[in-house]
């Protein structure tokens, strides 16, 4: 009596494949996450620093250290303070910002530090700030009103942990990552004064870096592509974002 091939192979292939639990295992349990105690040990020193220069930051008040780091294409355009397009990721408008910040960054870190190599890691986190930075130009480009927050960056850590779970087979809407990305996408669109374009940015730019850089054992090319790709999202979206205010017009903000 013959066998049912295809079935025969399906069964031994559904046999093969790891379990759910052992997919979703991307990250070493053992390994340390140091670059994401900087991250949000520079973002704290920042946020000391603004408070003792000016105690309206504890109150969430913007001070002259916000107008003078944070992202506004004004300066960018007259000034070329380029700078901005990074120091505005370690800046927070109050506690309560600079709180939820670091807690979602945190979180994250634990899970996406472990995934990949630390210089990896802070690769992703800087292309997600960029892309978060190119979003706030593209969507609030001619504002006055100064933007900031690791938002962005977060945002893009949880888009990269988002593909990297659903490269493995997962449903990524049955897990911890896809319920908080819905929550604070929802957040996003019904508060106002939250970027839009901050989070979207990041999202985008961490979900494109994620696809490469947490990609199952089977589909990694050469293990310099998880360096690389980083890089070059974060050097478009630094070329992209010059380029677009240098285009910008604010002779009827004048």
């Amino acid at each position: 009596m013959q066998a049912a091939v295809g079935s025969h192979c399906l069964d031994c292939a559904k046999a093969a494949r790891p379990d759910i639990k052992s997919r979703a295992q991307i990250w070493n349990a053992r390994q340390l996450t140091p670059v994401t105690t900087v991250l949000m040990g520079i973002s704290i020193a920042v946020f000391l620093w603004m408070a003792l220069k000016d105690s309206a930051t504890l109150r969430g008040n913007a001070t002259q250290a916000h107008f003078d780091l944070s992202l506004n294409a004004i300066p960018l355009k007259f000034d070329h303070e380029w700078y901005r397009l990074i120091t505005s990721g370690f800046v927070h408008f109050g506690f309560i910002h600079l709180a939820f910040n670091m807690f979602a960054l945190y979180q994250l870190g634990q899970l996406v530090e472990r995934a990949v190599p630390h210089i990896q890691f802070a690769l992703l986190y800087f292309a997600s700030l960029l892309g978060g930075s190119l979003g706030v130009l593209l969507v609030e480009g001619t504002g006055r009103s100064p933007t900031a927050g690791a938002s962005g960056a977060v945002f893009g850590l949880l888009g990269a942990a988002a593909v990297g779970l659903h490269r493995r087979g997962i449903n990524v809407f049955s897990t911890g990552i896809g319920t908080a990305l819905l929550l604070n996408l929802f957040i996003t669109f019904s508060i106002p004064g939250i970027s839009i374009g901050g989070h979207l940015g990041g999202l985008v730019a961490g979900a494109i870096c994620g696809y490469v850089m947490l990609a199952p054992r089977a589909h990694q090319s050469s293990r310099w592509v998880g360096y690389a790709v980083p890089v070059a999202v974060g050097a478009v979206c630094v070329v992209a974002s010059v380029m677009y205010v240098n285009s910008l017009d604010f002779s009827s903000l004048f």
